[in-house]
């Protein structure tokens, strides 16, 4: 059999990694044993490393010299900056996706949202995780600005771990989701862009009360 070319490689290292971060089989902090992880893959070390690479650029994960490679950790300040930029601009691809949303995007949307009602009424945080993920992408799909695609596609992939901070609230950005459904479906730009906006308020609200409560790393007067 003949072997794959080295950068194929690479992406199938990186995709698997990928996959293993959006499984939440690593905590945020834990630090990631890539010799382990080449064994696993069945691979050297060297596509693991290019795909770390790709991970670190991304903001996944940390390559501290001398130390290894780590699991980004961010802290409860990092999250809320984060969703402060996120909700402006998923507020914006509501907004568009309202008007160019294809019939294919919008079906897409509404399987998904049915597959979310099941995984939340299970407590499934990874079945919902990943259909989070995928319902937010068809959004920034359907806004058609490839610009602000990626620059959301980049932000949600930092935000991942942040999932599990998430759990007591499925049910509500459950509801936050069938709201913007909605609205898209009705075409209705304004109505689209003030539920994905609240829907990143909602999420931004229970980190502060996370922290507040000691559940998390003192908050730096971000409350404000």
């Amino acid at each position: 059999m003949p072997k794959l070319p080295r950068e194929k490689l690479s992406n199938l290292a990186y995709q698997a990694l990928k996959e293993m971060i959006s499984n939440h089989r690593f905590q945020p902090g834990t630090r990631l044993n890539v010799e382990s992880l080449a064994k696993e893959m069945g691979v050297s070390r060297t596509p693991v490393w290019e795909a770390v690479g790709r991970l670190e650029q991304e903001g996944l994960v940390k390559n501290i010299p001398n130390r290894g490679v780590f699991m980004d950790e961010l802290t409860p300040q990092q999250a809320l900056q984060l969703y402060e930029v996120r909700e402006m601009l998923e507020g914006m691809a509501a907004r568009l996706a309202a008007n160019n949303i294809t019939p294919a995007g919008m079906k897409r949307m509404e399987h998904n949202l049915e597959s979310q009602e099941r995984v939340v009424a299970e407590g499934d945080l990874v079945g919902y995780s990943q259909l989070d993920f995928e319902f937010h992408a068809i959004v920034y799909e359907a806004c058609g600005n490839p610009y602000l695609q990626e620059l959301l596609e980049t932000i949600k992939n930092k935000m991942r771990p942040l999932t599990t901070h998430l759990a007591p609230i499925l049910p509500d950005l459950y509801d936050d989701h069938a709201k913007l459904l909605a609205a898209i479906k009705a075409g209705d730009p304004q109505t689209a862009e003030t539920a994905f906006r609240s829907h990143n308020q909602l999420m931004r609200g229970h980190i502060i009360e996370e922290s507040k409560s000691g559940e998390w790393l003192p908050l730096k007067e971000a409350s404000r």
